[in-house]
């Protein structure tokens, strides 16, 4: 996905979804279909072992407190 081709992608309800962008000057846009409530917000550790992520760019990460305070997998 680029500014140029303005690509994006379909992720269906109720499945895990993350995004790191590999840029300094990336734009993240993204659409729901139900209006956001914070109290119904939930997730998975983003470097969860078990779930063995390979995410590029292993220097450079920015990751709010809320994600890093998320349970591992097996805690669910």
């Amino acid at each position: 996905m680029t500014a140029d081709n303005r690509a994006s992608i379909y992720i269906p309800a109720g499945f895990a979804h993350g995004f790191q962008t590999l840029t300094d000057d990336a734009e993240v846009v993204y659409h729901i279909s139900e209006p956001h409530r914070s109290e119904a917000a939930r997730g998975v550790r983003w470097d969860d072992p078990d779930l063995a992520i390979v995410w590029p760019k292993a220097t450079q990460r920015v990751i709010s407190a809320r994600d890093r305070a998320l349970p591992r997998l097996h805690d669910l």
